[in-house]
């Protein structure tokens, strides 16, 4: 049971990063989201903390809902895309789409 490797679910469905990249569902299924962070801030999570005590949070992330079929040229594969101004709204609006895209017949 300590071997087993845990995979970071939201809503659900599989999450996974790769460096400023994190890919949200499945690609069993007929879409999944990609996210990537484009630029990040500073951030310090204490009222009166220390500059050493500064995180790095996400400031603008890309949001695309892309279609998983490989025969599908990788331009043609994007069906949707927006920007957010942090991580939480960008995961918000990818759970909304990818359930609503999955969801259609």
């Amino acid at each position: 049971m300590a071997n087993e490797k845990k995979i970071l679910e939201y809503k659900g469905r599989p999450l996974r990063r790769k460096d400023n990249i994190l890919y949200y569902g499945s690609m069993e299924d007929k879409y999944i989201i990609m996210l990537q962070i484009l630029e990040t801030k500073n951030v310090n999570p204490l009222e009166n903390g220390k500059p050493e005590d500064e995180i790095k949070a996400a400031s603008r992330v890309s949001v695309q809902l892309q279609l998983t079929d490989p025969n599908v040229k990788s331009r043609d594969r994007v069906t949707k895309r927006t920007e957010k101004e942090s991580l939480y709204a960008a995961m918000d609006v990818a759970s909304i789409w990818l359930e609503r895209a999955l969801s259609a017949k």
